[in-house]
């Protein structure tokens, strides 16, 4: 047990027998950030009579915020500058403790002209705002949350002009923006709606009985008589449900092969309902190609990796344990997710899954054996839902792209490293290690995390990393790097589960894994 003394006049040191303890959510320490600043922390505490109230102290000796109470949750307005800020609590039986946060504060804000704060208005809710930055490459996006970890609409951009179809009753939204240095500012609206707009889905993009290209560009919103709203909306393509978002909006490009292609767009609320609106299309030819919902294929592999060497493992235990379980319900955004787990006892043991697409051991019935489809194909996507309880207990979550063609290997490692900085690392391939991006990665628990990875093998031989997109928010990278010589044949997806330094045993949900090529 800490001690801590507090001093009396000049005379003497008195021990208290109790402490308290700070744990702060957000904002995490060295972050860029735009003013209001958004701060939630809780407190506990070894006294009895518990904690009596939680406060942030801007500066030293600045206090500008407390409430009563072990928990906080407050938009701090900060103005630009570097904080040394400190959440501190105070418990009743006179013990403190505090937890240094380091901030930056970048000259940015959002606008929102449309609803007015604390309006009555009638669906759907037309939003209309802009955003500012002192980044110099600019603003990257604009999204609207209907309520908590509920992105209900996100656009490319400064600006963003939308009617969104939200069900009756009251909301506290957020508008935020996303800039290119990794910074994001939010403004907080309330609105009442007094009504909803007709159940149903209405899909503005694609039109049905059109001929489109690969990929297709869905727009569609749903509205429900559900007084909970409605929850999620998805496509489906020939009986599959291939994509899902939560919420009432979806603005996607969905890769689709060509020919004759009949999708349903449907929606689900909160009270067990559906709607759906059927859009039969015709693909025309192209070379961009999809194999989709991969979570459910019967033909993955996987494997402990054991600390330190991390040589491949088919049965390990009890030093590193792992487990799959494919068609779970719940959670689940399509109703047949795959659920992955690690556990064991070796500090730092990992568990790997892997899929062999195209080429040796295809699971997709393409052997490739002379590489003829292989060698035409640059350029790859990598997109999935996850969902963990506790993903903080996570070191790392890894999602690989591997082609290994004309005696050359292309190893296209992702790492979002959870417990080691929240930040992307890559693989380098001729080095053999992973690098740093310093692209922040902060994976929501308890909500479904949206993932795509865009990636190309160059004409001459080099691997190029494009952008990473994380709940919606792209980090472009275009960072290139050698490939290597190897004898494998093939395409190959690969996702890894890290264990941290307690080997912390934990459970990730996969869903929606389409991987498209061309």
């Amino acid at each position: 047990m800490r001690a801590i003394f507090l001093t009396i006049g000049f005379v003497a040191s008195v021990v208290v027998s109790s402490f308290a303890a700070v744990a702060v959510s957000s904002p995490t320490s060295g972050i860029s950030v735009q003013s209001p600043v958004h701060f939630v922390a809780s407190s506990t505490t070894t006294c009895s009579k518990g904690v009596a109230a939680i406060g942030i102290y801007s500066s030293p000796s600045v206090l500008a915020y407390v409430v009563q109470g072990t928990k906080l949750d407050t938009n701090l307005d900060l103005a630009p500058g570097t904080y040394q800020a400190i959440v501190q609590s105070w418990d009743n039986c006179g013990g403190a403790d505090k937890t240094p946060i380091t901030l930056t504060v970048t000259n940015s804000k959002v606008q929102v002209s449309s609803p007015v704060d604390n309006a009555t208005v009638a669906g759907p809710v037309h939003f209309v705002a802009s955003s500012t930055t002192s980044c110099t490459s600019g603003v990257s996006a604009m999204g609207i949350y209907s309520g908590p970890n509920k992105l209900a609409y996100q656009t490319p951009g400064p600006a963003l002009d939308t009617n969104l179809t939200l069900a009756a009753g009251t909301y506290s939204a957020v508008v935020q923006s996303w800039d290119n240095c990794g910074g994001a500012a939010t403004r907080p609206i309330a609105f009442t709606v007094t009504s909803s707009a007709q159940a149903g889905v209405n899909v503005s993009s694609p039109v049905a009985n059109a001929t489109v290209s690969s990929p297709v560009h869905y727009v569609a919103s749903a509205a429900t008589t559900c007084a909970k709203g409605v929850s999620a909306i998805g496509i489906y393509a020939n009986n599959q449900l291939v994509t899902s978002v939560l919420g009432a909006t979806l603005d996607t490009n969905l890769v689709l092969n060509a020919g004759k292609q009949n999708t349903v767009v449907q929606s689900w609320d909160n009270c067990g309902g559906t709607a759906k609106t059927s859009v039969p299309l015709t693909v025309s030819g192209g070379s961009s190609k999809a194999f989709l919902a991969l979570q459910n294929n019967p033909n993955w592999n996987s494997y402990g990796e054991l600390a330190p060497a991390y040589e491949i493992c088919t049965n390990c235990s009890p030093q590193v344990t792992w487990g799959t379980k494919q068609g779970t319900t719940s959670p689940s955004l399509s109703g047949s997710a795959m659920a992955t787990s690690i556990g064991g006892t070796v500090p730092y043991s990992d568990a790997l899954w892997n899929n062999h697409l195209i080429g040796d051991f295809s699971s997709q019935g393409l052997p490739d054996a002379h590489q003829a489809l292989s060698s035409t194909l640059h350029n790859f996507t990598y997109d999935v839902h996850f969902f963990g309880a506790n993903l903080e207990v996570a070191q790392s979550l890894e999602f690989d792209i591997n082609q290994f063609v004309g005696g050359r290997s292309y190893i296209w490692g992702h790492e979002c490293r959870v417990m080691g900085g929240h930040v992307w690392a890559v693989w380098d391939n001729p080095n053999n290690h992973w690098v740093s991006t310093g692209i922040p990665c902060n994976p929501v628990s308890n909500g479904w995390n949206h993932l795509v990875i865009q990636v190309q093998r160059t004409s001459d031989n080099q691997l190029l990393y494009q952008t990473i997109t994380l709940n919606e928010v792209t980090s472009t990278l275009n960072w290139y790097n050698p490939s290597t010589a190897t004898n494998w044949n093939g395409i190959t997806v690969n996702y890894q589960l890290d264990g941290n330094y307690k080997q912390q045993p934990y459970t990730v949900y996969l869903d929606n894994l389409n991987f498209s090529y061309f």
